[in-house]
């Protein structure tokens, strides 16, 4: 790839970025920058696509089940918690490679793992409250 061309790229993805370092001047805007946060997480994250598919699997059991009002509530609450949490790895990752670039460095390390080991510890806490809420209507179902 030539300089050239390298430019006419970067210079094409910052036309795609420029309203990126604009303020919502309204709430629908507002909303379709956060839409488009959760889109790009969906697009290229593994995990985040992993933690929504289990989580729906989750969800779903629980109103298969009949869960309270308040077991489902803890579930979707978890949910989003592991979410929430793996778009901030996301946003944070994204951060740490746009000002450490492509060199190595020991605290941008730091960071990346330990956001990552947030979204860690939310999911296994989020795994072993479903668990404790369905499992017990599971092992009914198959005995």
């Amino acid at each position: 790839m030539t300089q050239i061309d390298e430019f006419e790229e970067s210079e094409e993805k910052a036309i795609q970025r420029s309203d990126s370092f604009q303020i919502a001047t309204n709430l629908f805007l507002s909303f379709k920058y956060a839409g488009q946060g959760v889109s790009y997480a969906f697009r290229t994250q593994r995990n985040f696509r992993i933690h929504l598919i289990i989580g729906t699997i989750a969800l779903s059991l629980s109103l298969y089940f009949k869960l309270s009002a308040v077991a489902c509530s803890i579930i979707s609450l978890t949910i989003a918690l592991v979410l929430v949490l793996e778009l901030l790895n996301t946003a944070l990752e994204a951060v740490v490679d746009l000002t450490v670039g492509r060199e190595f460095h020991q605290l941008a390390k730091i960071a990346k793992d330990c956001a990552a080991g947030a979204v860690l510890i939310a999911a296994i806490a989020a795994l072993l409250i479903a668990g404790a809420l369905l499992l017990p209507h599971i092992l009914l179902a198959f005995a």
